[in-house]
Formats: structure tokens, sequence, C-alpha cells
């Protein structure tokens, strides 16, 4: 058996948008007939290119070999040109590919892809959501507003789900990090306070942020919130330092969880030498695929911090998240994007299941999904803009003050 076909997909996501701008899918096909579909988290170039890109790493290393091959394949990619060294663009690009090959692989050997990699130890997933405005709400005003958070965190405790996830702290810009400003700080802390009164003990408070801020200030953001209890302080500092990171870690009462930036088990190595992070959120996309998320997942094991795989793309990461979350002992919590429901579920021929909080992880062969190619090729992306922006100028509470996201 031999892969012999790549096809993508730039699939615009219809209001609201939830899960970025675009998601790029990327389907295999072999010799015998089989097909296995992948997904790249690549949104920091436009995604045609992206989709040139992958169909070069295709022809140069995986045309005509055998699917099984992925360990080869991924050092193809992580050192062919030249490079061997983590790259966000080749490692979305590896990661997508590799993802259809062990949808290649189960459907081969009518096998799950946990069953693949050491077999379930879940057999559902705790799951948690963002916490995001109604259909028609000004989504500027609702992330502003603690009230409404609180209100939508009693609303999904009430769908079963144990954890949700805010980011009240604002904008976040190319020229950060940054002190906070007293506003975000009182802001942040009024959700806390909101979304805890709201759901009492029955709910972990996932506190979200993205490299805003310095380590003083996100040791000052800590202090905020602490009384509310949140269950992490997420991506407190920049992802290129580390060991600025871990002045959070070792400086606040929260633990502090990361890596939906970052790619391979070299950049997550360094989490655990600089005991920068105790949870871990690769993104399945990002990360290198699924031996690399096993792999970082082991990396996790030895220093006692686990895993919350990331999810801000659509249902094939999903998917391979699923797999992957199944097999780990250190397994924390799972993204979802709602209940799946919506755009996610109809890219699918059948979608994916959140039962009272888990995911129900699928026991069909594969990645246990197929992509409705045909509602994929209705949504073109038609836009100029990248899957999700940050501000390209410093921020100011004053301009920025409500911040609708990026």
């Amino acid at each position: 058996m031999k892969v012999t076909d790549f096809t993508s997909f730039v699939v615009g996501t219809p209001p609201p948008g939830h899960g970025g701008r675009y998601f790029i899918f990327v389907k295999l096909a072999t010799d015998n007939g089989l097909i296995g579909y992948g997904e790249i988290y690549a949104g920091h170039i436009a995604p045609d290119i992206i989709c040139d890109i992958a169909r070069d790493a295709f022809e140069r290393h995986l045309q005509d070999q055998s699917p099984f091959m992925i360990e080869a394949f991924m050092r193809k990619m992580h050192g062919a040109g030249f490079l061997h060294r983590p790259d966000a663009t080749m490692m979305g690009v590896a990661s997508g590919l590799e993802m259809a090959l062990w949808d290649i692989i189960g459907k081969a050997t009518d096998q799950p892809v946990a069953n693949l990699l050491g077999g379930r130890v879940h057999e559902s997933l705790r799951t948690y959501t963002y916490l995001y405005p109604d259909e028609g709400e000004d989504a500027g005003a609702f992330y502003a507003d603690p009230i409404r958070a609180g209100e939508k965190a009693a609303y999904q405790l009430s769908q079963g789900f144990t954890a949700v996830k805010c980011d009240p702290a604002g904008q976040y810009s190319i020229y950060d990090p940054r002190q906070p400003d007293r506003d975000s700080l009182t802001r942040s802390a009024a959700f806390c306070r909101n979304i805890r009164e709201a759901v009492g003990d029955g709910a972990d408070i996932l506190f979200g942020t993205h490299g805003q801020f310095s380590p003083a200030g996100a040791i000052r953001m800590a202090e905020a919130i602490t009384p509310y209890d949140p269950l992490w302080f997420e991506e407190p500092t920049p992802p290129d330092l580390p060991e600025e990171m871990a002045l959070v870690a070792s400086g606040a009462s929260i633990p502090v969880s990361a890596g939906e930036r970052l790619c391979t088990l070299y950049e997550f190595q360094r989490l655990a030498t600089h005991k920068a992070a105790s949870i871990w959120q690769p993104n399945l996309g990002r990360a290198g695929g699924l031996l690399e998320g096993k792999k970082i997942g082991a990396i996790a094991q030895a220093h006692y911090c686990q895993i919350a795989p990331h999810l801000y793309c659509g249902p094939i990461v999903a998917a391979a998240n699923i797999q992957l979350a199944a097999t780990l002992p250190n397994f924390l919590i799972l993204e979802s994007i709602e209940k799946m429901q919506g755009f996610h579920a109809k890219l699918l021929k059948k979608p994916l299941m959140v039962e009272d909080g888990q995911m129900i992880v699928p026991t069909t062969p594969g990645l246990g999904i197929e992509l409705d190619e045909e509602v994929a090729k209705a949504h073109p992306y038609e836009g100029d803009k990248l899957h999700l922006e940050m501000a390209q100028e410093p921020f100011s509470p004053h301009k920025h003050r409500y911040f609708p996201g990026g």
C-alpha cells in the first residue's frame, strides 16, 4: 500500500466563526482506495500558501511511500531542508499530513487510532468550552461583561460542562508583553467572581490569556483572580521564553498552562526543564501530530505534568485530540467548542458527541470521523485575514476597551 494522492481544502467558517476564520484540511489517498483526513493548524501565513507547502511536502516526502513510515516522514519534515529545529509552518503542515496517515493506518488495520497508540485508558473525556456570546450578540460587549459571563457559565453548567474558560484580560498585540492595566485587572477579577458565584463548586474556572503580560504583570493578574480558585492561568507570558514563564509558575498559586503555540517535543521539553507550566496544551495540528503528541505526553508524565489538548480550529484536529487523549494516563481535560455542534458538526458525516460534559471517544477505525467534502467545498475561504490576528499597534486601555477577539 502506497500513498498516491493529495487534496487540500481551505474552508471559511460562517458566522459566528468559532474556531477561527478558516480551517485547512488535507486528504491523502492510497493506491488501494483508502482515504485519510488531517488538519493543519498554521494560521500565520495565508492558507493557500500553506496548502502549496503541504503539496510540496507530500510530493517530496510522501508520494508513493508507505503510510506506516511515520517516524521517517516526521524526521524528513524536521530536518531534510537543513533546518533541524521546530518550525511552526513546517510542523503545522507535517501535523496535518501525519494525522491523515494515522487515519489511513487505522482504516487499513480496522482499528481506532487510540488502539494503535497503546490503547484507551479513558472511555470518555472530561471536556470544557469557552464562554461564547449568543448568536447576533455584540462580541466586544460580551467579552467585557462579567454579568453575562456568569449567566453563560450557569448555562454551560446546565448543559453538563464541569469546566468553562473565560478570556477577559483584553487585547493582545505584537508589542506584548506588558503590565496589565487597572481596568483589565478589575474586569478579570469580576469575571472570575461572577462565574464562581454562578457555578459554585459545580465547575472549574479556566482563565485564558494569550501571552499579553510580563512575568511581573502576570503575577499581579494571578493575585487578582486567586480568590476564585481558577484551575489554571493559561499562557500568562509569550511562548518564546519559558524561563520567564517559570517566574509566574513559581510566583503564583494558580497552576500555569501553556503549549498551544509550541511545536515538537523539543519545545515542550523546555517547559519541563524550566518548570514553566504544570499543564501542557499541545494542539495536534501544530505540535507534530499524534505520534509526537504521544511523546510529548510521555515527557509530561515523567515530570508529573498533565495534558489538556488545545482546540481553536476545526473538527479533524478535535478528532485527533480525542484519540490521543484517550490513551494518556496524565490526561486532564479536553478543549471543545461548546458541544461541537453547528458548523463543526456539519463538516463531518457523523458529528463528534459531547454528553454530560464528556467527549465520547469514537470506536470506528482511524480517527473516527469522515469529512463531508461537499460541505467543505461549499464554504471556500474568500477573505484576506489570517486565522487569528494580534493587534498591530501597542495596547491602549482607552482605545481597546472592548475587545471582540482576534
